[in-house]
Protein backbone atom coordinates (compact mmCIF):
# COMPACT_ATOMS: atom_id res chain seq x y z
CA UNK A 1 0.00 0.00 0.00
CA UNK A 2 1.51 3.21 -0.88
CA UNK A 3 1.54 6.72 1.65
CA UNK A 4 -0.29 9.11 0.03
CA UNK A 5 -0.30 12.25 2.11
CA UNK A 6 0.41 15.65 2.75
CA UNK A 7 3.64 17.96 4.02
CA UNK A 8 1.92 19.62 7.32
CA UNK A 9 -1.30 20.29 8.65
CA UNK A 10 -1.57 23.00 10.60
CA UNK A 11 -2.47 26.00 7.98
CA UNK A 12 -5.13 28.92 8.46
CA UNK A 13 -5.76 29.13 4.89
CA UNK A 14 -7.10 25.43 5.27
CA UNK A 15 -9.54 26.44 7.73
CA UNK A 16 -13.42 26.68 6.71
CA UNK A 17 -12.07 24.85 3.38
CA UNK A 18 -10.82 21.55 3.84
CA UNK A 19 -11.52 21.50 7.58
CA UNK A 20 -14.88 22.31 8.44
CA UNK A 21 -15.66 25.58 9.78
CA UNK A 22 -15.51 25.77 13.65
CA UNK A 23 -12.90 22.46 14.04
CA UNK A 24 -11.16 22.95 16.46
CA UNK A 25 -7.80 23.36 15.89
CA UNK A 26 -6.42 20.36 18.01
CA UNK A 27 -8.52 18.59 15.94
CA UNK A 28 -7.08 18.89 12.79
CA UNK A 29 -4.32 16.58 12.99
CA UNK A 30 -7.18 13.48 13.54
CA UNK A 31 -9.61 15.20 11.14
CA UNK A 32 -7.08 14.86 8.33
CA UNK A 33 -5.49 11.39 8.96
CA UNK A 34 -9.30 9.95 8.73
CA UNK A 35 -8.82 10.86 4.90
CA UNK A 36 -5.31 10.51 4.27
CA UNK A 37 -2.68 7.32 5.61
CA UNK A 38 0.29 9.36 6.04
CA UNK A 39 1.45 12.74 7.05
CA UNK A 40 5.01 14.48 6.81
CA UNK A 41 5.89 16.32 9.35
CA UNK A 42 7.61 19.59 8.88
CA UNK A 43 7.17 21.73 12.17
CA UNK A 44 10.46 19.55 13.14
CA UNK A 45 12.66 21.52 9.58
CA UNK A 46 12.10 25.10 11.91
CA UNK A 47 12.26 24.17 15.76
CA UNK A 48 12.70 20.93 17.76
CA UNK A 49 10.19 19.40 19.04
CA UNK A 50 9.23 17.82 22.35
CA UNK A 51 8.72 14.30 23.15
CA UNK A 52 5.05 14.81 24.64
CA UNK A 53 3.70 16.13 21.11
CA UNK A 54 5.17 13.15 19.36
CA UNK A 55 3.01 10.89 22.08
CA UNK A 56 0.35 12.53 21.05
CA UNK A 57 0.79 12.69 17.43
CA UNK A 58 0.80 9.17 17.57
CA UNK A 59 -2.10 8.90 19.86
CA UNK A 60 -4.29 11.26 17.76
CA UNK A 61 -4.19 8.71 14.74
CA UNK A 62 -5.17 5.62 13.23
CA UNK A 63 -3.05 2.50 14.34
CA UNK A 64 -1.91 1.63 10.88
CA UNK A 65 -0.85 5.86 9.94
CA UNK A 66 2.33 6.43 9.39
CA UNK A 67 4.36 9.84 9.32
CA UNK A 68 7.33 10.98 8.31
CA UNK A 69 9.66 13.01 10.31
CA UNK A 70 11.66 16.30 8.27
CA UNK A 71 14.79 16.88 10.01
CA UNK A 72 15.72 20.32 11.01
CA UNK A 73 16.79 23.23 9.24
CA UNK A 74 19.73 24.31 11.48
CA UNK A 75 21.69 20.83 9.93
CA UNK A 76 20.97 21.19 6.58
CA UNK A 77 20.95 24.74 5.81
CA UNK A 78 22.62 26.74 8.62
CA UNK A 79 25.45 23.53 9.45
CA UNK A 80 25.31 22.28 5.84
CA UNK A 81 25.94 19.11 7.05
CA UNK A 82 29.32 20.02 9.14
CA UNK A 83 29.85 19.28 12.66
CA UNK A 84 26.24 18.07 13.02
CA UNK A 85 27.04 14.87 15.22
CA UNK A 86 25.59 16.71 18.60
CA UNK A 87 22.93 18.52 16.25
CA UNK A 88 21.69 14.69 14.76
CA UNK A 89 21.87 13.28 18.62
CA UNK A 90 19.26 16.08 19.99
CA UNK A 91 16.98 15.93 16.97
CA UNK A 92 16.47 12.09 17.47
CA UNK A 93 16.12 13.06 21.25
CA UNK A 94 13.31 15.06 21.09
CA UNK A 95 10.85 12.94 20.69
CA UNK A 96 11.05 11.59 17.16
CA UNK A 97 11.42 7.66 18.51
CA UNK A 98 8.04 8.52 20.82
CA UNK A 99 6.04 7.61 17.30
CA UNK A 100 6.65 4.22 17.93
CA UNK A 101 5.47 1.92 15.09
CA UNK A 102 3.95 5.04 13.47
CA UNK A 103 7.31 6.54 12.32
CA UNK A 104 8.62 6.36 8.74
CA UNK A 105 11.28 7.75 7.35
CA UNK A 106 13.34 10.64 8.13
CA UNK A 107 13.96 13.56 5.19
CA UNK A 108 16.63 15.31 5.02
CA UNK A 109 15.69 18.63 2.50
CA UNK A 110 19.20 20.34 1.15
CA UNK A 111 19.24 24.04 0.25
CA UNK A 112 19.50 25.13 -3.24
CA UNK A 113 23.16 26.50 -1.87
CA UNK A 114 24.90 23.32 -1.03
CA UNK A 115 26.25 21.64 -4.51
CA UNK A 116 27.54 18.18 -4.29
CA UNK A 117 30.80 17.80 -2.53
CA UNK A 118 31.19 13.98 -1.89
CA UNK A 119 33.17 14.18 1.05
CA UNK A 120 30.59 16.04 3.11
CA UNK A 121 27.80 13.99 1.82
CA UNK A 122 29.04 10.88 2.49
CA UNK A 123 30.18 11.56 6.01
CA UNK A 124 26.64 12.60 6.68
CA UNK A 125 24.91 9.99 4.89
CA UNK A 126 27.33 7.33 6.96
CA UNK A 127 26.72 8.73 10.25
CA UNK A 128 23.09 8.42 9.83
CA UNK A 129 21.11 5.93 12.20
CA UNK A 130 20.00 2.60 10.44
CA UNK A 131 17.33 1.41 13.07
CA UNK A 132 15.62 2.77 15.83
CA UNK A 133 18.00 0.77 18.26
CA UNK A 134 20.67 3.12 16.92
CA UNK A 135 18.66 6.16 17.08
CA UNK A 136 18.05 5.69 20.78
CA UNK A 137 21.75 4.84 21.13
CA UNK A 138 22.73 8.26 19.25
CA UNK A 139 19.80 10.24 20.79
CA UNK A 140 21.29 9.41 24.65
CA UNK A 141 24.05 11.83 22.97
CA UNK A 142 22.13 14.73 23.25
CA UNK A 143 23.55 18.21 25.06
CA UNK A 144 22.38 20.47 27.64
CA UNK A 145 19.73 22.26 25.81
CA UNK A 146 17.96 18.24 25.94
CA UNK A 147 18.39 17.10 29.73
CA UNK A 148 14.95 16.73 31.01
CA UNK A 149 13.12 17.12 27.57
CA UNK A 150 14.17 14.16 26.05
CA UNK A 151 13.23 10.56 24.83
CA UNK A 152 16.21 8.01 23.96
CA UNK A 153 13.92 5.25 24.18
CA UNK A 154 12.22 2.75 21.81
CA UNK A 155 9.96 -0.45 22.53
CA UNK A 156 11.43 -2.41 19.30
CA UNK A 157 14.71 -1.85 17.10
CA UNK A 158 13.16 -1.81 13.68
CA UNK A 159 15.15 -0.56 10.41
CA UNK A 160 15.11 3.26 10.13
CA UNK A 161 15.04 4.54 6.82
CA UNK A 162 16.21 7.84 5.38
CA UNK A 163 15.72 10.22 2.25
CA UNK A 164 17.71 13.24 1.05
CA UNK A 165 15.87 16.12 -1.15
CA UNK A 166 18.32 18.02 -2.94
CA UNK A 167 18.58 21.22 -5.17
CA UNK A 168 21.33 21.65 -6.67
CA UNK A 169 22.07 20.50 -9.95
CA UNK A 170 25.44 18.66 -8.93
CA UNK A 171 23.36 15.94 -7.86
CA UNK A 172 22.75 14.54 -11.08
CA UNK A 173 25.60 12.77 -10.72
CA UNK A 174 26.66 9.14 -11.07
CA UNK A 175 28.63 8.79 -7.40
CA UNK A 176 26.01 10.91 -6.02
CA UNK A 177 23.48 8.03 -7.00
CA UNK A 178 26.09 5.58 -6.30
CA UNK A 179 27.07 6.87 -2.85
CA UNK A 180 23.01 7.12 -2.11
CA UNK A 181 22.64 3.30 -3.29
CA UNK A 182 25.45 2.01 -1.18
CA UNK A 183 23.99 3.86 2.03
CA UNK A 184 20.41 2.77 1.06
CA UNK A 185 19.27 6.21 1.42
CA UNK A 186 16.15 7.26 -1.28
CA UNK A 187 16.83 9.98 -3.41
CA UNK A 188 13.31 12.27 -3.22
CA UNK A 189 11.58 12.57 -6.24
CA UNK A 190 10.60 16.00 -6.20
CA UNK A 191 8.02 18.13 -8.32
CA UNK A 192 9.06 21.49 -8.22
CA UNK A 193 7.95 23.82 -11.15
CA UNK A 194 10.96 23.37 -12.81
CA UNK A 195 12.99 24.89 -10.54
CA UNK A 196 15.49 22.54 -9.04
CA UNK A 197 16.64 19.19 -10.06
CA UNK A 198 13.44 16.22 -10.68
CA UNK A 199 15.58 13.15 -10.29
CA UNK A 200 14.41 9.25 -10.54
CA UNK A 201 17.27 7.22 -9.60
CA UNK A 202 15.83 4.61 -7.52
CA UNK A 203 18.49 3.67 -4.04
CA UNK A 204 16.70 2.18 -1.56
CA UNK A 205 14.26 0.10 -1.10
CA UNK A 206 11.50 2.55 -1.06
CA UNK A 207 11.01 5.70 -3.08
CA UNK A 208 9.82 8.93 -1.17
CA UNK A 209 7.86 11.58 -3.49
CA UNK A 210 7.66 15.61 -2.53
CA UNK A 211 5.30 17.46 -4.95
CA UNK A 212 5.62 20.90 -4.66
CA UNK A 213 3.30 22.26 -7.24
CA UNK A 214 3.95 21.20 -11.28
CA UNK A 215 2.92 24.73 -12.56
CA UNK A 216 3.56 27.31 -9.65
CA UNK A 217 5.70 25.81 -6.44
CA UNK A 218 3.80 25.60 -3.59
CA UNK A 219 0.58 27.05 -5.35
CA UNK A 220 -0.83 25.32 -8.40
CA UNK A 221 -2.74 22.50 -8.31
CA UNK A 222 -2.60 18.96 -9.96
CA UNK A 223 -5.09 17.99 -12.95
CA UNK A 224 -5.93 14.94 -13.31
CA UNK A 225 -4.52 13.99 -15.69
CA UNK A 226 -1.12 15.06 -13.98
CA UNK A 227 -2.34 13.06 -11.07
CA UNK A 228 -3.27 9.81 -13.52
CA UNK A 229 0.67 10.23 -14.56
CA UNK A 230 2.06 10.07 -10.73
CA UNK A 231 -0.51 6.92 -10.48
CA UNK A 232 1.28 5.12 -13.10
CA UNK A 233 4.35 5.63 -11.55
CA UNK A 234 3.78 4.65 -8.08
CA UNK A 235 2.05 1.73 -9.11
CA UNK A 236 4.80 0.72 -11.58
CA UNK A 237 7.46 1.61 -8.34
CA UNK A 238 5.00 -0.71 -6.47
CA UNK A 239 5.16 -3.72 -8.85
CA UNK A 240 9.41 -3.69 -8.57
CA UNK A 241 8.63 -4.27 -4.91
CA UNK A 242 9.08 -0.80 -3.43
CA UNK A 243 7.18 0.97 -0.67
CA UNK A 244 5.76 4.31 -1.62
CA UNK A 245 5.48 7.39 -0.22
CA UNK A 246 4.17 10.64 -1.97
CA UNK A 247 3.55 14.11 0.02
CA UNK A 248 2.45 17.18 -1.57
CA UNK A 249 3.37 20.54 -0.53
CA UNK A 250 1.32 22.27 -2.82
CA UNK A 251 -0.32 24.28 0.09
CA UNK A 252 -0.75 27.67 -0.50
CA UNK A 253 -3.83 27.47 -1.92
CA UNK A 254 -5.65 24.53 0.03
CA UNK A 255 -4.80 22.21 -2.83
CA UNK A 256 -2.48 19.65 -1.14
CA UNK A 257 -5.20 17.84 0.56
CA UNK A 258 -7.67 17.42 -1.88
CA UNK A 259 -4.82 16.37 -4.57
CA UNK A 260 -3.92 14.04 -1.90
CA UNK A 261 -6.89 12.23 -1.23
CA UNK A 262 -7.74 12.50 -5.37
CA UNK A 263 -4.17 10.11 -5.92
CA UNK A 264 -5.18 7.79 -2.94
CA UNK A 265 -8.80 6.99 -4.59
CA UNK A 266 -6.88 7.00 -8.18
CA UNK A 267 -4.25 3.93 -6.28
CA UNK A 268 -7.44 2.37 -4.56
Amino acid sequence: MARVGISGWNYPPWRGDFYPKGLPHRSELSFAASRLNSIEINGTFYALQKPVSFFRWAEETPEDFVFSVKGPRFITHMKKLRDVDVPVANFFASGVLALGQKLGPILWQLPPSLPFQPERIERFLDALPRSTGEAAYLARRHDQRLTGRSWTGTAVDRPLRHTIEVRHESYRSAEFTAMTRSSAVAVVVAETAGQWPQLFDVTADFVYVRLHGAAELYTSGYTPDELAVWAGRVRDWEGAGLAVYVYFDNDVKVRAPYDAQALQALLG
